[in-house]
């Protein structure tokens, strides 16, 4: 009886969230999208609440202000937490940030925001510094050497103590001054790069394709250790940024591999795998961490493609709980809970303490439901002033509620996007495929 109520309950939320309100943070009702209802869990996984968790009321810790997000996933950690914004998000500003995704290239690095500016990589590396009050241009910067092609991928930006750092796919890592664009030290990797880059305590850690880490000096670029992880030809599109915590820093690899480093030498502390088990195909298979991990309270949290979510012990590296949960997102920690969008376009809400499932949100699968055609891609969430925020390859962002998963709000986006949302200083920020920059606040 409980499992046909949870089913029931999640065909409504779909078929809701295909006919939510128009306006943003779901401030007044608004007349339903026209069509036939069709439930988009139909080849979906079986995931749902486990009847003694889901009982328990859900109690998040009141919004902060976050002044900043100087990296990809916010802070070092990736820990945001429960973020503030406005009640009524209005947009602010939107501006072009240069090449977006097309054919042969693609926009992969999120936008950064710190010391009052907004800063992007575009898909052809051209790094651009934008006033975050208006959107202003302030200066911009082509990363790109005069002897490589085009068809790249571009890794990402981080801040830190007034520099920026970039990662290319050219296997080039930059040192940059934030307030001017002059780069002032620049490392050849090797390897490309398609994950951004991680600052912390006067290092820069970055991820190339080939599996390894390194671990930079913030002031000159000069290598102080880099660390090999096992080999891997096949992976998705991205990677994920490190995330480091106090003396320790975690890498998250195309293999699966999970490793927790000390941040002074590269001395490995424990190493884990995210094997997926029990899945079909050639994806399935692949044990490719894209999303960022996450450290919070001695606690990392990590999620595959294959297939598995997982919860370590940061210290001793012993595994606490899993879950047969995947995705290519960055899992989102608040309080005493976790909210994860899967592989199969759920938003899940779980225990930080135990992995046990709260709710299940499905997301509409396919701009043409009917016709099961145009398969939408999510990105997210973020946790923002009572509402989780989504952003999907349909143009559409979505936000939901944390303590249930009922759908609150849509806002139609400028393209599609498939970069998660960010937020600083209680503005909103959406990089949209075709590069354009939008703020809400």
């Amino acid at each position: 009886m409980i499992a046909a109520r949870v089913r029931l309950t999640a065909a409504i939320l779909a078929t809701s969230l295909l006919g939510a309100c128009d306006t943003w943070f779901g401030a007044d009702e608004g007349a339903p999208l026209p069509g036939e209802r069709v439930s988009v869990l139909m080849h979906a996984r079986d995931l749902a609440p486990d009847p003694d968790v889901a009982a328990t009321e859900i109690l998040l810790p009141p919004p902060s202000l976050n002044k900043e997000w100087p990296q990809s996933g916010g802070y070092a950690n990736h820990a945001m937490h429960h973020t503030q914004s406005a009640n009524l998000p209005r947009r602010a500003w939107s501006e072009d940030i240069g090449s977006g995704s097309d054919g042969t290239e693609r926009l992969n690095g999120q936008p950064v925001i710190a010391d009052g500016m907004v800063f992007t990589i575009d898909s052809d590396s051209t790094v651009r510094a934008f006033d975050a009050a208006d959107g202003d241009l302030l200066w911009s910067r082509d990363l790109t050497s005069d002897d490589e092609d085009d068809g790249h991928i571009p890794g990402g930006l981080a801040y830190y103590r007034g520099g920026l750092f970039a990662t290319t796919g050219f296997a080039e890592v930059f040192g940059i001054n934030a307030r001017t664009g002059k780069v002032f030290w620049r490392h050849d990797a090797a390897a490309p790069m398609r994950a951004a880059p991680a600052a912390h305590a006067g290092k820069i850690f970055a991820v190339t394709l080939d599996n390894r880490l390194l671990a930079l000096d913030a002031t000159n670029g000069r290598m102080i250790w880099n660390y090999q992880g096992l080999a891997e030809e096949a992976g998705l599109l991205g990677s994920a940024t490190p995330a480091v915590d106090r003396n320790i820093v975690i890498g998250a690899f195309l293999s699966g591999e999970l490793v927790a480093l000390s941040t002074d030498g590269g001395r490995e502390l424990w190493n884990e795998s995210l094997a997926p088990r029990g899945r079909l195909g050639i994806l399935a298979r692949m044990s490719h961490i894209r999303g960022n991990p996450v450290i919070d309270r001695d606690r990392v949290f990590a999620m595959n493609h294959g297939g598995i979510l997982i919860s370590v012990d940061l210290r001793s590296g012993q595994r606490v709980w899993e879950q047969d949960i995947g995705g290519i997102n960055t899992p989102w920690v608040a309080g005493d809970y976790l909210y994860v969008l899967t592989e199969d376009s759920q938003v899940v809400c779980l225990s930080r303490r135990n992995g046990g499932i709260h709710w299940v949100a499905p997301l509409p699968r396919y701009e043409d439901p009917e016709e099961r055609d145009g398969l939408i891609v999510w990105s997210g969430p973020l946790l923002a002033s009572d509402r989780l925020v989504v952003a999907g390859s349909n143009g559409m962002a979505l936000t939901l509620s944390p303590y249930d998963g009922r759908p609150l709000g849509r806002l139609e986006l400028p393209d599609r996007v498939t970069i998660p949302p960010a937020i600083a200083d209680g503005t909103l920020y959406f990089l949209a495929d075709d590069a354009t920059l939008v703020a809400y606040r």
